[in-house]
């Protein structure tokens, strides 16, 4: 029989994710191997591994998602364990076999569950045998004739919604708001799909309009035991891809709230989950209705808020899952008493989000309580173009929501600089500070609904003026001398 006792974890990823679970494994004094690509010999995820394995060039499909080299570097390193953090091979059912065939611990939920929540139609199909409720659609339409029989026969308006059945991260994702747009769009969404996926298959969906992303953390052991970390706001996206989110939701009443994890635990029951998971729900906020998306069967990358609110490691609990643990706590055990916002500092252009690229010249990050950062950079590091642009997490945590919003404030206007490429941070500030989101009124569509007055609302980059005052402070010093206070 397999010994299941982790001695050491390769990370099979990068940049935030990777340095995420070596934090955890270093609190549990668990060694780990980190991998890199040539342009991250220098990546910050390097350094805090206990060592470090080349698995290849820039592109990913010559590193990061080469899992042959990637097993070879475990059994280089003496690593028995794998977490492939999120990204990457995270969801790939291929991979989380190879790794168990290999005689590894694969830290997730098996390659089966995996294989089946992966395709968006199958996950759909599971998701009513299990009754829960579910978007209007219709599965691997091959014309757009087929799509306007459906809207026929169905009594359904425009918008809707055209889907990649495979992957997620907003590839292959179109929204259609009129006739006028329907071939071109199932064309596009097609296209998308089969260059990121390699499988042009999609379905289609009723468009909600208001509609409110809300997605529930599961753990699950292999013991039968399915626990639900409540709820977490993720509603504030561009280009369909995550960029504020928040715990728990302002969203939702109590009762929505108790039925959305209740329904969450009975589908990751229902399929066997093990490890940590994501059930994603759009909440329709005319009609109070809530409707499957999909499961994530991999680590969120904001799962950290749930763990400020709730006080779970949430990748500890994975490791323990991994070697056939018991969760050490109860679902009445569960009691969030704060407020956890958090940001994706991306380096992107924040008025079109174009990826920034380069050395950062300086990074400074004051911290204080109620703060936590996941930071995949350090001042000095390169920004490769080859990957995701995200470069650091940043959260906040308070009794209240008015409390965890005015820490992210101080954050983004006063505690935080980045120089030498551009990130987010601008748009953020002006999305915290918006009318609308402090009264929790807004939608998937908010960014794209508000980009203009978002912009008009960057403030100026103060570095010249502080640069004058340091000249004037220096000049009063040469002339006046040293003030008595100093």
């Amino acid at each position: 029989m397999m010994d299941k006792t982790i001695k050491k974890v390769l990370v099979a990823n990068r940049g935030v994710p990777a340095v995420r679970i070596i934090q955890t494994c270093q609190d549990r004094k668990i060694p780990t191997t980190a991998v890199y690509s040539t342009p991250d010999r220098l990546a910050a995820h390097v350094f805090m591994a206990s060592d470090a394995v080349h698995i290849g060039e820039a592109p990913p499909v010559e590193s990061y998602l080469n899992m042959e080299r990637i097993i070879a570097a475990a059994r280089k390193s003496g690593a028995n364990a794998v977490h492939p953090g999120w990204g990457f091979l995270s969801e790939n059912a291929a991979f989380a076999r190879l790794v168990e065939d290999s005689g590894l611990i694969w830290i997730g939920p098996g390659p089966e569950v995996i294989h089946k929540m992966g395709d968006k139609i199958e996950s759909k199909m599971i998701a009513r045998q299990a009754d829960v409720p579910t978007i209007p659609g219709i599965n691997s339409p091959k014309t757009a004739g087929e799509i306007r029989q459906w809207m026929a026969a169905e009594d359904v308006a425009f918008p809707i919604i055209i889907k990649a059945s495979s992957g997620g991260g907003g590839k292959g994702m179109v929204k259609v708001s009129g006739e006028g747009e329907l071939e071109s769009a199932f064309g596009q969404a097609r296209s998308e799909a089969r260059k990121s996926f390699g499988n042009d298959e999609v379905l289609v969906e009723k468009y909600i309009e208001k509609g409110r992303h809300i997605e529930v953390q599961i753990i699950a052991d292999q013991h039968g035991n399915v626990i639900h970390l409540c709820e977490r706001e993720c509603t504030l996206q561009r280009r369909n891809q995550k960029v504020i989110e928040e715990a728990p939701s302002p969203s939702i009443d109590n009762a929505v709230r108790s039925s959305i994890c209740e329904t969450a635990v009975r589908l990751m029951r229902s399929i066997g989950y093990t490890s940590a998971g994501t059930v994603e729900f759009l909440f329709d906020s005319l009609t109070g209705k809530f409707y499957f998306l999909e499961v994530n069967t991999r680590l969120q990358v904001e799962h950290g808020i749930t763990e400020l609110v709730t006080g779970v490691d949430i990748v500890s609990s994975m490791l323990d899952i991994a070697q056939g643990k018991p969760l050490h706590f109860r679902q009445e055990d569960i009691r969030p008493n704060r407020w956890a916002v958090e940001v994706r500092l991306n380096a992107e252009d924040p008025a079109t989000f174009s990826p920034s690229f380069g050395n950062i010249s300086r990074l400074h990050l004051n911290l204080y309580p109620g703060v936590r950062v996941s930071q995949g950079v350090y001042e000095g590091s390169e920004i490769p173009p080859y990957y995701d642009s995200l470069i650091m997490l940043l959260m906040t945590a308070g009794p209240d929501r008015e409390t965890a919003i005015r820490k992210m404030d101080s954050i983004l206007c006063r505690n935080l600089r980045v120089e030498g490429v551009k990130t987010l941070a601008p748009l953020l500030l002006s999305i915290i500070r918006h009318g609308d989101f402090l009264k929790g009124d807004f939608s998937t569509c908010f960014i794209e609904e508000h980009m203009d007055e978002l912009v008009s609302m960057f403030t100026e980059d103060d570095s010249e003026e502080e640069a004058l005052k340091i000249a004037r402070y220096v000049a009063e010093i040469s002339a006046l001398g040293t003030p008595n206070w100093i």
